[in-house]
Parts: structure tokens; sequence; C-alpha cells
């Protein structure tokens, strides 16, 4: 069914107002015709009636068009507007009316119900046309406008995340100087208890009944004790302020790891452990720091003995390509699930968090651990079962280099080939990583 159009014909002569009629009407055209004589009603039918479209005479009796649609626009009243004038004023149409807003234009002499349906069609479609593309960029203004203030906004919730970013630093900042400022004070009062304690407790200084040198030695070894968490403490505000730096030499590697199994060895002659050590280096020497290589080896083994209750632990070192050498230590303790591989590499995290927890610690000693031997150019793996054992593994340069930065090695817990593997992919990671398959005997998983 063919539209029905609303049509307004605006013009003086009767006779111009029937030649459009007829037209209209001859060509079959759906309407609801009005007529008016002059501008005045002309504007009056516009403000309060929606026309599909109109024909406006040039001449009116009271105005000319032009005027008529100055009015109409600047009060925005939109409608497609056909000037029709008479022979001559063609010319005047082109440069006034239609700069002015008029949609098209006709000479009375030329209407016919052809050309009048046609021009009718035409100044539709361009009306329309021209109201979407006002639509369409209204919308776009609206679109800019939203995406400026959310711009806006995004900047000011940048400007205050960076705030408190800096905020967060400043803070963990003042909490590395708290920690090893705090540290530092309390190892001097640490260092008094244990060394008081150990003269007291030489034969030749003073006699103890067999009671009072157990509370001595208990002193001592709680003294012992905190000193080593102190000191974790404040390794651990250096490592993360980039303040400790390798202090590298040329030492024997076999001798170190003898050192630190034989301060472990009464740890685990106490609970019944058997601690082993098979070394086998064609050539021993390495070039490192010995006391940090030292403290990653007693933190293990102390870890080992701690989560062990029963059996054995192990200490292997072995050759490795491409001149590194890998140092593994094993036990047969509790072990640890595969879900916690990576958080226990994590500062200030264990496994059991509660306050009741069985085993007690800082949770710095693994992290330590894990800055160290990234600060040394190594890498660790680490195979574990629960109700079986766990087996950390230290892969290291022979010759360490002394470029990076002690802050770099908190960056990450996990490097991104997997370090810290779980015993299932454990094999594939080492190999890809030394291109050498290492045995662990002693450890069935």
């Amino acid at each position: 069914m063919e539209e029905t159009l609303k049509i307004l014909v605006v013009d003086a002569d009767e006779v111009d107002r029937i030649a459009v009629r007829s037209a209209l009407t001859k060509a079959g055209v759906q309407m609801e015709l009005s007529e008016v004589r002059d501008g005045n009603d002309a504007f009056s039918a516009l403000s309060t009636t929606t026309y599909d479209c109109v024909f406006l005479s040039y001449h009116l009796l009271d105005q000319d068009a032009l005027t008529l649609i100055q009015q109409l626009r600047s009060s925005e009243i939109k409608v497609p507007l056909v000037v029709l004038t008479a022979q001559g004023d063609e010319q005047i149409a082109v440069q006034l009316l239609l700069k002015a807003g008029a949609t098209d234009y006709l000479s009375k002499s030329r209407i016919s119900p052809e050309t009048l349906t046609q021009v009718l069609r035409s100044a539709i479609r361009v009306y329309r046309a021209e109201m979407q593309a006002a639509l369409a960029n209204q919308q776009l203004r609206e679109t800019h406008e939203q995406l400026i203030r959310k711009n806006q906004e995004l900047e000011r919730q940048q400007q205050h995340i960076q705030m408190q970013n800096f905020n967060l630093l400043e803070a963990s900042q003042l909490k590395s100087d708290f920690l090893a400022t705090i540290s530092h004070e309390l190892r001097t009062p640490m260092n008094a208890i244990i060394g008081f304690s150990q003269i007291l407790l030489r034969p030749k200084f003073a006699q103890l009944t067999h009671q009072q040198a157990d509370m001595i030695e208990r002193i001592l070894n709680n003294g012992k004790h905190l000193l080593m968490l102190l000191n974790e403490v404040l390794d651990f505000s250096k490592l993360e302020a980039g303040r400790l730096d390798l202090k590298a030499e040329i030492f024997d590697l076999s001798k170190v790891i003898n050192l630190a199994v034989g301060e472990m060895r009464s740890l685990a002659d106490a609970k019944n452990l058997s601690l082993l050590v098979q070394t086998d280096l064609q050539n021993t020497l390495i070039f490192n720091d010995p006391v940090r290589v030292k403290q990653i080896l007693i933190n293990l083994l102390s870890n080992a003995i701690k989560f062990t209750e029963s059996g054995e632990i192990w200490v292997e070192v072995k050759e490795l390509a491409e001149n590194r050498v890998v140092i593994q230590v094993g036990d047969t303790g509790i072990g640890i699930a595969p879900k916690n591989f990576k958080r226990i590499f994590e500062a200030f995290r264990q496994v059991d968090q509660t306050i009741t927890r069985k085993y007690p610690g800082t949770g710095l000693g693994l992290a330590i651990i894990d800055s160290l031997v990234r600060m040394m150019g190594g890498k660790i793996f680490l195979e574990s079962k629960l109700g079986i054992g766990s087996m950390f593994k230290i892969e290291l340069p022979r010759q360490i280099t002394l470029s990076t930065v002690a802050g770099d090695a908190l960056a990450s817990p996990v490097d991104a080939d997997g370090v810290f593997c779980s015993a299932k992919n454990h094999h594939q990671s080492s190999s890809q990583a030394s291109k050498a398959s290492i045995g662990y005997p002693k450890f069935k998983l």
C-alpha cells in the first residue's frame, strides 16, 4: 500500500494551486493536501502540523519565499521545501532559496504529473537522507562527547592509580628500611645473649649443675634460632631494596658443602636422620659467593630436616654441560602438593599459614634462596610428592657475573620456561634447561 503523504501548497495564485493539485491527483499520489495563500498562514500551519513536503511559490502576498524559509529555519522547523518559480526566476531560486535551505525548485511552466511527482519523490528522499545524516552526526557528536568524558575519567583514575602506586612504593620502601633497621638493631643484643651463653657453658668459666647447663643451652639454642630469623629478615629487606651484593671469589665447592652439612648434622642426628653427601666433580673450584652458596645449602638442609620425621636427607653435586654444576638436596619428608610448588617461593608464604602450624618459620627462606640463585644466574627445580619427600635441584654457572642487579632478583618467583616444575614434567624441563639427564637413585616418585 502506497504511503499517504501530507502535502502543503503555499501560493497566492489559485490557478497555480489548482495546477499543482491536479498534477498530483493525475499522478495517483496518495495524499492529504492543504492549501494556504500567504507566508503567515504557511508558518502557522507548519508550526502545528508535520508535512511530508511543501510546494512554496516564490512570490507570496505578504513576503517572498526566502523570508519564509529563513523564518522556518530560525524556528528549527524542518520540512522538504520545493520552490515553484515563475519563468525567469530559476536563477534566483538557485542562488538564494537553495542556499537558504530549500530542498529543490521547479518552474511553474514545467508542472506536469510526471515532473511534479519526480520532484516530490526526490525532495522527500533528499530530506530523509539529510535527516538520517543529521541524526548520525548527532549520535557521533554525543558518542564523541561521551568518549571525551570517559577519557577524562580514565585520566583521573590513572592519576589516582599512579598516586596509589607511588604511595605503595614509598610504603614498601619504608617497610624494607624498617625491617633492615630493626633486624640490625636486634642482632646486637642477640649476639650478646649468644656470646654470654657460650661463655657460661665453658667448663673453665663456671661449675654449673646439670639443670643450669640445660637452661643455658636452651637460651643459646633459642638465641641462635632468633638470630637466624633476624638474618633472614635482614637479607630479604636488602634483596627487596636492591642492596644485597654478591662478593664473588674462587673457592672449593666441596669444602663449602661439607661445612654446611657439618653445621646441620647435629640437627639431623637429634631426629635420627641419615645425612649423606655425594660429590662428583672433576674440578671442585668455582667462582661465586661462598657465603651465599653456604647460606642456600643451610636453608635447604634446615627445611629438609624440619619437614622430615624419619628416613634420610642427602646432598648430591654433579657436573653439567655448558660449564655448570648442579646441587641437589633431597629428603624423605612430608612432601609438597603440586598446587603449592610456586607459592612456597613467595615471600612470607608458608603452606600452613595458621598460628597453630606445626612447623614454625618466617616463610622467607625459600624466597631468599630463589632470589640468590637467580642473582647468580642459576635456576631452581623442584620435585615433590606428598608423603614421599622433596628434591630441590639448583643449577649454577661455574663462574657468575656480577652485572645482575640485586633488586631484580625479587621480580618474579617463576621463570618463563617453567623452573619450578612438578614431578610430572620435571625431566622435560630439566633437559631443556641443562641439556643433561640427572638421575635421583635415592628418590623414587
